[in-house]
């Protein structure tokens, strides 16, 4: 069942995600090639969400087969596309690494990621990001009341088509607001004018996974980094957004 949340419901979503926004914010500052590691982003949003009176919504996270997830955010580098670990990994002048943050706060989540270029990166991987970036908006300004979401979806995979990328299948966006995962699920990839109508009221995690390469994806043996089959870079960009009666509302872009 789909959740619809109330206006108040909703701000308090947003509040949520305004640490979310901070987060990711002060991780990307916080970069400095040859020097930053993946935890020394982590500690950055461990300290954010601590001052905020906020929980991160991924530690000890456990769906079925899964054991808890072991770090309060996500941090993947170059071919990982998701759920990286947090760790002693040095980010090295070229590289790319999403951040992906979720946080509970007075009982409401909010979730969101972005990639950040470590120092200077190639014509290649700055495409990429960009590419990236531009299909989060356009599918954003397809959650419309009335709207479907496979416009949504649909819009993903469009974009990155136009650039000669692929889109992950086996991961998706999802609802969000009440719990970390909720209905419906957000494939980037769809049909125009399919699946559920949009309602005001929704709210939703968007959150293209863009491959330079191939499509496919697999697990490592950590159990949760998922990397690109291909081991060819991905970008992951996402948003919480909620469903109004005047379009589109971004929950995590701080304001």
């Amino acid at each position: 069942m789909i959740v619809i949340k109330t206006p108040n419901e909703i701000e308090k979503i947003r509040q949520a995600g305004k640490v979310v926004h901070l987060c990711l914010k002060s991780m990307g500052e916080s970069i400095v090639p040859e020097q930053s590691t993946t935890n020394d982003l982590e500690s950055v949003a461990m300290d954010i969400i601590t001052t905020s009176s906020g929980e991160s919504a991924f530690l000890g996270y456990a769906p079925y087969g899964y054991s808890p997830y072991p770090a309060w955010t996500c941090v993947s580098v170059n071919e990982e596309v998701v759920h990286g670990i947090p760790g002693k990994r040095v980010l090295h002048e070229g590289d790319l690494v999403s951040c992906d943050v979720g946080v509970i706060l007075n009982g409401f989540y909010a979730d969101a990621a972005w990639t950040f270029p470590v120092g200077d990166v190639s014509e290649a991987d700055a495409r990429l990001l960009k590419c990236g970036q531009e299909a989060l908006m356009k599918a954003i300004e397809f959650a419309k009341a009335g709207g479907r979401l496979g416009d949504v979806c649909h819009a993903v995979e469009k974009h990155a088509m136009r650039y000669g990328y692929t889109v992950v299948r086996e991961l998706v966006g999802h609802g969000v607001g009440k719990s970390l995962h909720e209905e419906p699920p957000i494939p980037n990839y769809g049909k125009p004018g399919m699946g559920p109508t949009l309602r005001e009221g929704m709210t939703l995690a968007i959150e293209p996974m863009i491959n330079e390469g191939h499509s496919a994806v697999e697990a490592l043996e950590d159990g949760w980094t998922i990397v690109t089959r291909d081991r060819k870079r991905s970008v992951h960009f996402e948003h919480t957004i909620a469903v109004t009666r005047n379009g589109p509302r971004i929950l995590t872009e701080g304001e």
